[in-house]
């Protein structure tokens, strides 16, 4: 059995980055898969959700920084590595792109990066991209309580770090495509289904 890949799976909240998870792994089978997200379900990524959720008050971009890194390091020893040990797909519902954009504002995105320095890199990312304008409609649509970034400012400025983020990692190699994620489910899956095809994932 050979390794297995790192798919992450990244977008501004609200894009469907979760639903596209879920119908990657629908697709390709559950012995195939193992779907996982961030922040993970170990006990920094508790104490993260706690965060996000609006509790521990007030919290800063360095604290999230060094929190959300460590919960990946975390989460690459407890649950990603083993799995692509084993031979898995891995699809992360977000990676170390998400603290590069929330927490990697201007001068901060460098500190940001040597923080991640030893997350591996996604074999592929799929960006799924809407307009922040449409995210906050899906994320009031799902009658949740809001949550720490959903201020229509924050995720305006958010889907803007992600485009440079995005343009800067592609400029170094990393291979990232990205899902006009206005389309329908069904159209936003068969894009992400291609481009694992275009890795070379066996599609059933």
């Amino acid at each position: 059995m050979g390794r297995g890949l790192l798919i992450a799976l990244e977008g501004i909240d609200g894009s469907g980055t979760t639903t596209l998870i879920r119908g990657l792994a629908a697709q390709l089978g559950a012995q195939a898969v193992h779907a996982t997200r961030e922040p993970s379900d170990g006990p920094v990524g508790r104490l993260l959700r706690d965060m996000l959720a609006g509790q521990h008050q007030p919290v800063d971009n360095t604290t999230l920084g060094l929190l959300f890194a460590a919960d990946r390091a975390d989460h690459v020893q407890r649950e990603v590595e083993p799995a692509l040990a084993s031979g898995k797909l891995v699809l992360s519902d977000r990676w170390y792109h998400s603290s590069l954009a929330y927490q990697g504002d201007g001068p901060a995105r460098a500190w940001v990066r040597q923080l991640n320095r030893h997350a591996p890199a996604p074999d592929l990312t799929l960006f799924v991209e809407v307009s922040p304008q449409v995210a906050a409609e899906r994320r009031a649509g799902r009658g949740e309580e809001p949550e720490l970034f959903d201020a229509l400012e924050t995720q305006t400025r958010v889907a803007d770090g992600y485009r440079q983020v995005i343009a800067e990692l592609q400029a170094e190699g990393e291979r990232i495509t990205i899902i006009n994620g206005a389309q329908t489910q069904e159209q936003v899956l068969a894009a992400a289904m291609a481009a694992l095809a275009e890795l070379g994932v066996a599609i059933p």
